[in-house]
């Protein structure tokens, strides 16, 4: 109200001015002899005229500035005009304060996308972007630190960790997950795909996270396989500890009664020794199961993998498995660091090293390879080689279960200790054939 009655006096004065500047204009004209008068009623006329029209329009051209602001997106204008009263100091307050509203809100949707890439790039899960020309972008850290292995922004460059990994990419299903072979360093992983559909820039496109589950399959798995092992080894024991006992008592009374001149008897004892020294083997054999049903306790620390793995050379070349296998010890670099339990990872590769040795036996020139190398984020990966005739492509899963071996001597215990003891540094262990024939088991902690 305030701003109403100061315009309106204002635009009275101006227009009182006018009419008085006009009149004494028009009474000059209708008089000779004041030249110099009408001269000035008509400046005078003329100054009133163009202060109505500036009082009017000021409005105008400061709402069009204010307008123009906006259209531009430039909230740095002020309007505030303190000296120009009868009402305009209160209309550039007011645009000013408009001003300052739409900045402060254009602050708030700041801070909020900041605060929601900040948690989008930081989110755990890799998350990935595809839009409809089937352009895919990492959309966070967790899938630049995974995906590292590729060029390119196409599905088809993605085929580097794996032709299903890739086909899921360009596949438009959303909303349904679902699990997909993952190659991550050399080694299949199975990951968790989930995808839906964002809007962005008037089009669409799909957000897919990918959540690497091998771990947790693992665990579960192996959890599984230690409560089975657990409950048979310990009914097995419960059963063959009374057996075992009753045998060896009756192979002692057996070999008291035998005074060598009964036949029968001679045949009796011969049995029951058999039968005891058997209970002995399934005991023994049942004993050696229960090591897997025991979570191998990982105690880790740094240190330099060369003299470590020197170390190891020495044992297998001391064990009877090297003899007349040839041995090749490769690290890269040379001052590569391992951060591993020492002891526990010494007995999985010796383990390996001495199952190819053994395998390279049937070639003429049996070999075994053991190599260390870095990898990208700190991560080692141990290659254990060898010459021999390879693990068919159907058993390489099959071989790291309990109880399974393709040994006439095996126990199927060894492989599948080694499978802990690397699960539990938090690594993977996978089986492929090695460049030129042979095995290739490679561990990636």
């Amino acid at each position: 109200m305030a701003f109403k009655a100061r315009f309106v006096a204002g635009l009275a004065l101006r227009v009182l001015l006018l009419l008085a500047a006009s009149f004494v204009l028009f009474e000059t004209l209708r008089r000779p002899g004041f030249g110099a008068a009408r001269i000035l009623a008509a400046c005078l006329a003329a100054w009133a005229l163009a202060e109505l029209w500036r009082y009017i329009q000021r409005t105008n051209r400061e709402l069009a500035r204010f307008l123009e602001a906006l259209r531009l997106g430039d909230l740095s204008q002020s309007f505030s005009h303190r000296a120009a009263g009868s009402g305009f100091a209160e209309v550039g307050e007011a645009l000013d304060l408009g001003i300052r509203r739409l900045r402060e809100e254009r602050q708030k949707l700041n801070d909020a996308s900041r605060f929601f890439e900040a948690v989008l790039d930081d989110a755990p899960t890799p998350l990935l972007t595809v839009d409809d020309q089937g352009r895919v972008e990492l959309a966070n850290k967790a899938a630049r630190r995974l995906f590292v292995r590729h060029q390119g922004v196409r599905v088809e460059d993605f085929r580097d960790y794996g032709d299903a990994f890739a086909k899921a990419l360009a596949d438009q299903a959303i909303g349904q997950p679902k699990l997909v072979p993952l190659m991550l360093d050399g080694v299949p992983q199975t990951a968790m795909l989930t995808a839906a559909a964002v809007q962005r820039l008037g089009g669409f496109v799909r957000v897919v996270a990918v959540q690497p589950i091998q771990g947790e399959l693992n665990a579960v798995e192996i959890a599984a396989q230690s409560d089975l092992v657990r409950v048979l080894t310990h009914e097995i024991m419960n059963s063959m500890t009374p057996v075992t006992s009753l045998a060896h008592s009756a192979a002692s009374l057996m070999a008291e009664a035998d005074r060598g001149d009964d036949a029968a008897v001679s045949d009796a004892r011969a049995a029951v020794e058999t039968l005891a020294r058997r209970a002995d083997g399934v005991m023994g054999f049942v004993e050696s199961y229960r090591q897997i049903s025991r979570t191998p306790e990982v105690r880790r620390r740094l240190f330099e993998a060369s003299p470590w793995a020197r170390e190891l050379e020495s044992l297998f070349r001391a064990s009877g498995a090297s003899q007349g296998v040839d041995f090749t010890l490769a690290i890269a670099p040379v001052t590569l660091a391992l951060d591993i339990d020492p002891d526990l990872m010494c007995q999985v590769l010796l383990n390996l090293l001495k199952n190819g040795a053994e395998a390279a036996r049937e070639q003429p020139s049996p070999a075994v390879w053991l190599s260390f190398k870095g990898l990208a984020r700190g991560r080692v990966q141990i290659d254990v080689a060898d010459n021999g005739a390879g693990v068919p492509e159907g058993l390489r899963q099959d071989v790291f279960l309990p109880f399974f071996t393709t040994k006439a001597k095996g126990s199927g215990v060894g492989l599948s200790l080694a499978r802990q003891v690397v699960l539990s540094h938090g690594g993977s262990i996978a089986i492929s054939d090695r460049d030129g024939g042979g095995a290739l088991f490679r561990i990636v902690l």
